[in-house]
């Protein structure tokens, strides 16, 4: 059986028969393509055209009406130096929380329970901004009893890291509040660039968890590993936890803010941790994370 040819289609057999198009043409058409043109449907693919801000963050997204500075420390601890050191903490730092000569508070102070396992977790609070925070660094040079705790402390560590944060606008400042609860810290790392849009949705989505007054706090980072933010949480127990999270995904508009907010972060991570906020003006106001356990 003899083969069989392909055969050529009369339109392909008129294109062959064309002449070539001409180098002018060829330039033509490239000046066309690549012409600086905002508007052109190629260029839209690439760019993607981003509002100038004429604010840092910490002017957007903070608290006009105050100026307070958070301190978040993390504490890893020998396994076999946690009790030691829970005492030791509990000794001095309400010392410092009430001597009015410091311009700080201390806003808790906590264990982990689940997460990173023999941590320590301390939030302070500084009234009156950068200065109050460079104030008290100075004064607790000559503060002889603090030299001597960090010593000791420093005995008990593994490692250590802290960070400066400021609260979001729309959040709860820190309140005293009847326990026992278990806080929930959760951290996430941001993308460079989505601070804002993550404020904003956040903004609109906080109504959604605020009926069992579960939020404690929210805060960003600015000095330290930056966009970092920070959601404190607090609940009776896990049981209320699971069934207040599940709430909010009935309310209508929770999930928007997930969807969005989700792709403004690169990791994520929950704490679960042991203490609570202070109730009173007085010494027994100091969170005792040793005493004040899961129970």
């Amino acid at each position: 059986m003899a083969p069989r040819l392909c055969s050529i289609s009369a339109a392909t057999r008129r294109l062959m028969g064309r002449p070539k198009p001409r180098a002018g043409d060829l330039a033509a058409a490239a000046r066309f393509y690549s012409k600086d043109n905002e508007g052109s449907w190629f260029r839209s693919l690439f760019v993607h055209k981003v509002d100038p801000r004429k604010d840092a963050h910490s002017t957007l997204l903070s608290k006009k009406e105050t100026s307070n500075l958070y301190k978040i420390q993390f504490h890893n601890v020998k396994p076999e130096c946690l009790d030691a050191y829970n005492s030791l903490t509990e000794a001095v730092l309400p010392k410092l929380h009430l001597d009015e000569d410091y311009p700080c508070s201390l806003v808790g102070n906590w264990n982990t329970w689940y997460g990173e396992q023999d941590q320590a977790v301390h939030l302070w609070r500084f009234s009156g901004g950068y200065p109050a925070l460079m104030d008290c660094m100075n004064k607790l040079k000559n503060n002889k009893e603090y030299l001597e705790f960090r010593k000791e402390r420093s005995q008990m560590l593994l490692s250590r890291r802290n960070q400066m944060l400021l609260e979001f606008s729309f959040w709860n400042e820190p309140q005293p509040r009847a326990g026992p609860n278990i806080y929930e810290l959760r951290t996430y790392k941001l993308k460079p660039g989505t601070m804002i849009e993550w404020g904003n949705n956040w903004a609109r989505a906080i109504k959604y968890r605020q009926e069992n007054q579960e939020a404690v706090g929210g805060f960003f980072s600015q000095i330290g590993e930056l966009y970092v933010v920070h959601h404190l949480w607090a609940y009776k127990d896990l049981q209320s936890r699971e069934e207040t999270r599940n709430a909010a995904w009935r309310k209508r508009g929770w999930d928007q803010n997930v969807y969005y907010t989700g792709e403004c972060f690169c990791w994520g991570i929950s704490l679960a941790l042991g203490g609570h906020l202070p109730r009173a003006q007085s010494e027994d106001r100091i969170p005792s994370a040793r005493k004040s356990s899961l129970t």
